[in-house]
């Protein structure tokens, strides 16, 4: 077995390296856009008299980021080349994710908002997969253009890791001759709403409640009639762009059907794999950042007269820390490695509890680590002028959201105690 990274990833770190130096560092540096990341962030984020969504100006920014990262072929780094991406792999993304995020707070790589100089961009391959030509065409031209933009509303006010009891409902309707579907409900934490020009709303379509079978996506138009925002929900980590959303007498055509009819969570399933491999990976860069902040300012630091670092109750947390993070990134690796070899179906198979046990064990453990650094830097690591709060507010939401780490774990014991058991080979 090589366990090293391969050299190809390792001379694209560079690249990348490179690219920060000479055209994001200079970015973040000019017209105090460094308010953005100091002790001001989230205030200069958020905009708290306009229902504390962020602020134009922060997003200009951000757009300002990914058009050069995507003039200098970074941006769909992940994609496949026929979206001009580079087909990177699921190996090369838990690397680069971990690199940026280890460089700490930074235009390059922010941690609040999941925008980063290597995008992801699991609705493209939402739309490749199970999306008719009309949608394709439209969509996935459109997302990476930057004139479509759509939401994912799955979890509701009622229901969350419970998705296939949602109370939301579809059902067919012709008006004016043109069959459709008429939808009624309510939707939560539906992210990115402020900008969105379309919504995919899971509504149960057929089935009893508790059956996988029988939930459809629809894609919506955020300026349907009946189509409303209640309120944004003001979060640990701001600003917000997660409403709470209602749909009363929501009609749309029937080519509106994103997937099959009655199949809607496969789609929901799509991409969860590799966004939580990804997340796993940055978990663990965050958390070495906050290892090694600690690390350096124990050496520095020396009250009574002494480095900090001279005590072993700084040093053991550390250890710990550094020592699960050794060991995390490596199943990560591993993890991300396989997946390469697999199709979806067979990762979906084979490999969700792995993915799994990546993904909630990283985020503990970059929660650990940011409160650790809190620690050992004392007052000033409290404080907002150091970002280890930042990177334990982003990072804390992990441990509920795309899968609460119960439910991870949950799936992990129903491949460990063969609950779940992987289809006979015919």
């Amino acid at each position: 077995m090589n366990f090293d990274i391969p050299q190809d990833i390792r001379n694209y770190l560079v690249i990348l390296d490179d690219f920060i130096e000479r055209e994001i560092l200079p970015l973040q540096m000019q017209d105090d856009n460094m308010r953005f990341f100091d002790h001001r962030r989230e205030h200069a984020r958020t905009d708290w008299d306009n229902q504390g969504l962020p602020r134009p100006e922060w997003e200009a920014l951000l757009g300002e980021m990914r058009r050069r990262a995507d003039a200098a072929g970074h941006l769909r780094f992940a994609l496949p080349r026929e979206y001009d991406g580079q087909d990177g792999s699921n190996l090369a993304m838990a690397v680069i994710r971990e690199h940026l995020a280890a460089k700490g707070l930074g235009l390059h790589n922010d941690l609040q908002n999941e925008s980063s100089i290597v995008g992801n961009f699991p609705q493209v391959l939402m739309f490749r997969d199970f999306g008719t030509p009309e949608q394709r065409e439209y969509f996935i031209k459109g997302m990476l253009e930057g004139r479509a933009r759509i939401a994912f509303g799955l979890t509701e006010p009622e229901h969350g890791s419970d998705a296939t009891w949602m109370e939301t409902r579809a059902v067919p309707e012709v008006r004016g001759g043109v069959k459709g579907w008429c939808i009624n409900g309510s939707k939560m934490w539906n992210t990115g709403m402020h900008v969105a020009t379309h919504d995919m709303i899971f509504a149960r379509t057929s089935g009893e409640d508790g059956s996988a079978l029988g939930i459809s996506c629809l894609l919506v138009p955020t300026d349907t009639p009946g189509f409303q925002i209640e309120e944004y929900l003001w979060t640990f980590n701001m600003p917000t762009d997660h409403p709470r959303i209602s749909l009363k007498d929501v009609w749309v055509p029937a080519d509106a059907l994103f997937g099959e009819e009655g199949r809607g969570l496969e789609l929901a399933q799509h991409f969860v794999h590799e966004n939580r491999i990804r997340q796993a990976a940055s978990g663990v860069g965050a958390a070495q950042y906050c290892i090694n902040e600690s690390v350096e300012y124990a050496r520095e630091r020396k009250p009574f007269g002494k480095p900090l670092a001279a005590n072993q109750a700084i040093q053991f947390p550390l250890v710990e820390l550094h020592t699960e993070a050794e060991m995390v990134r490596n199943l990560v690796y591993k993890t991300a490695w396989q997946m390469d070899r697999m199709s979806k179906r067979e990762v979906a198979v084979h490999l969700s509890g792995q993915v799994s046990m990546c993904n909630y064990r990283a985020n503990r453990l970059v929660c650990q680590a940011a409160d650790q650094a809190m620690q050992v830097h004392g007052g000033i690591g409290y404080s907002r002028h150091k970002p280890f709060e930042h990177i334990y507010r982003h990072h804390r939401r992990y441990r509920i959201t795309e899968g609460a780490e119960e439910i991870q774990i949950r799936k992990i014991a129903g491949h460990l105690f063969r609950f779940i058991s992987a289809p006979k080979s015919s």
